[in-house]
């Protein structure tokens, strides 16, 4: 019969270790740490050093960035947890709340795209039939280049 080690939650974690248990490679998470996003520590051999409760930390950078939420956001949110301690259940309902508002901006955003890709690349140009509709003698070139259906947020209205 195999015994299980026992862990001791204090011990620190090498860089080599945190990437194996995260699965991420060393170098990025060097660049995590010059981005802010985790910290470490130097022994006096020069090795860094990290708490285990960076393993956690890992874990929402990773599924952060799956949900395509920029680095900026998520070291900004980051900062809202306090250092030293693992992130909770509660902690991540606050992460997660904090990100919805842009995933559904974003959802909506590519299912417009979606929904219009055969019809309409929306940059008023009157070159597909449909534009006449949507778009009568190009009013949407008025306001400027690009896909201006497609991202009427960032549009000015169309001068009639």
């Amino acid at each position: 019969m195999s015994t299980i080690k026992s862990i001791n939650r204090h011990q620190p974690l090498s860089v080599g270790e945190v990437s194996r248990r995260s699965g991420v490679a060393v170098s990025a998470l060097h660049f995590y740490e010059q981005k802010g996003l985790i910290h470490s520590w130097r022994t006096n051999g020069n090795q860094r050093r990290y708490h285990r409760d960076i393993l956690r930390r890992i874990a929402v950078i990773k599924v952060a960035q799956r949900l395509g939420i920029p680095l900026s956001d998520i070291a900004g949110a980051l900062e809202t947890l306090p250092e030293g301690r693992t992130v909770t259940a509660e902690d991540w309902q606050q992460l997660s709340n904090r990100w919805r508002a842009d995933l559904d901006d974003r959802i909506d955003k590519l299912t417009r795209l979606r929904d219009q890709l055969t019809d309409c690349i929306g940059c008023g140009c009157l070159s597909v039939e449909a534009c006449r509709l949507r778009n009568p003698s190009d009013t949407l070139g008025e306001n400027g280049s690009g896909p201006r259906l497609l991202d009427p947020d960032e549009s000015p209205p169309v001068k009639r």
